[in-house]
């Protein structure tokens, strides 16, 4: 168990960098359309496809970083008036709901991504037309990073209400 949280820790953390670096290259993508449109009234061809399928990317590389940070919502109102055992008992059950949504997205998504490599889908018409395909992978894999995290939660989870001992918020990250 410890080696399968390690290697969550360390491919999440990976992805968050590499989400981080794409943000920082789209800064400087949509300074230079700005520059482009208002000094040479000639925006950067592609700005808005790159932009839009990026932004995509960047959200679902986070995704699993967020799941195992104790990043997504969490409403302890009616749990924190259960026992140790309780909440355990609930915070498994909340990384089962997570786990089953993510997977579900993933096993949604990977037909799409298929399709858009095997067909060559493009977003984006004349001069720069963008692959969709890198766009719809990483939503496989961010879902499925995700899902990941949701499942060592849930391990963790179970054990820590056998025990009975209270969940950490962020079971997966140690």
């Amino acid at each position: 168990m410890e080696t399968l949280k390690k290697i969550n820790v360390q491919l999440t953390r990976a992805l968050l960098i590499l989400a981080a670096i794409l943000a920082f290259f789209l800064c400087f993508l949509v300074v230079a359309d700005v520059i482009g449109r208002v000094v040479f009234n000639s925006p950067v061809k592609g700005t808005t496809e790159i932009v839009s399928l990026t932004i995509v990317i960047i959200c679902f590389l986070q995704a699993g970083f967020a799941v195992r940070s104790g990043g997504m919502l969490y409403v302890d109102m009616f749990v924190s008036k259960l026992g140790p055992r309780g909440q355990s008992i609930m915070s498994a059950v909340a990384a089962l709901a997570g786990l089953a949504f993510f997977a579900f997205v993933c096993i949604g998504s990977f037909e799409g991504a298929a399709h858009s490599w095997f067909e060559n889908e493009f977003e984006g018409e004349g001069a720069l037309r963008v692959p969709v395909w890198p766009a719809r992978f990483v939503l496989s894999l961010g879902t499925f990073v995700a899902s990941f995290s949701y499942f060592l939660m849930f391990i963790e989870n179970v054990v820590t209400a056998i025990r009975d001992e209270m969940p950490s918020q962020t079971s997966a990250t140690h």
